[in-house]
């Protein structure tokens, strides 16, 4: 299969490990991956914060960017390793172009909702990819996924509530070689990131996080697994902050989903924030 990688502008400009970590997991599995050039943001941050107006043309350009592809045959499916990301394209995108239309916005497309569609019902977030179209069900055996030691896992917002991953994330997880994954307590609470959430109502956000840290601590893990960087990013500056450490002494970490995976005996994952990838790669 040929599958597009919709990187995110958090995971290019922040986190490009976790896209090399995608990019080698298809790779594994046979794959051929494609990175359509004209992407950028998806205006999640632009819709999540009211500004319909602004994310029309950033819709736009994600839509015009991905199903180039689609319509030439160039790829197959899309996939993106963040549920915030993907929850934007499928559930906001169509909506931003419907709301263009009605309010008789000179800049709109009558043709951008369905075509948005188009996009949206071929994208896909990582686990869901894995599961629902590539048929993975052992992370070890399929994957070679190796990583000794116990972690916890964060299932983001938009994952859980938009994308109704469910146990997804989880299931492949617990078939990692060598790896506990230990349960999270109130796993469904959020943990206060929210994008500009975090910003608007500090004092809100800081409260949420306190209690995501101390749950995650609580666990006895060395780290806390996810499927957005947003939100591990903002879960791993409380633990820094506050220097949470395991029994060891050594620092709890976060890491995403991605980079478990694509952890093997012969490249394992380093948990002081680089993944060995094929070649010697950092």
């Amino acid at each position: 299969m040929k599958i597009a990688l919709f990187a995110t502008c958090i995971v290019d400009a922040m986190y490009p490990r976790v896209a090399q970590a995608t990019v080698q997991i298809l790779e594994r599995l046979g794959h051929e991956v494609v990175f359509p050039a004209g992407q950028a943001c998806c205006g999640q941050m632009h819709l999540n914060s009211g500004y319909f107006r602004e994310a029309l043309p950033v819709v736009e350009n994600h839509v015009r960017a991905f199903e180039s592809g689609f319509n030439s045959g160039e790829y197959d499916v899309a996939v993106a390793p963040s549920g915030s990301c993907v929850a934007s394209v499928k559930h906001q995108h169509a909506m931003v172009a419907r709301w263009a239309v009605e309010r008789g916005d000179k800049r709109a497309d009558a043709t951008l909702e369905a075509r948005a569609d188009a996009v949206g019902e071929r994208t896909y977030e990582l686990s869901q990819l894995l599961t629902d179209v590539l048929g993975v069900t052992d992370a070890a055996a399929q994957l070679g996924s190796y990583l000794p030691g116990a972690i916890t896992y964060h299932p983001s917002c938009h994952g859980m509530r938009l994308l109704r991953l469910g146990d997804r994330p989880l299931s492949l997880l617990r078939t990692v070689e060598a790896l506990n994954v230990v349960a999270l307590p109130e796993a469904d609470q959020c943990c206060g990131f929210g994008g500009t959430f975090s910003i608007k109502n500090a004092d809100v956000s800081s409260a949420m996080l306190a209690d995501k840290v101390e749950n995650i601590c609580g666990t006895g893990a060395g780290a806390c697994a996810g499927g957005d960087v947003s939100c591990l990013m903002h879960i791993g500056g409380g633990l820094s902050r506050e220097g949470r450490t395991t029994e060891s002494g050594a620092p709890v970490r976060t890491v995403h989903l991605a980079e478990v995976l694509a952890s093997t005996r012969e490249n394992p994952l380093s948990f002081d924030g680089a993944l060995a990838l094929a070649g010697g790669a950092r």
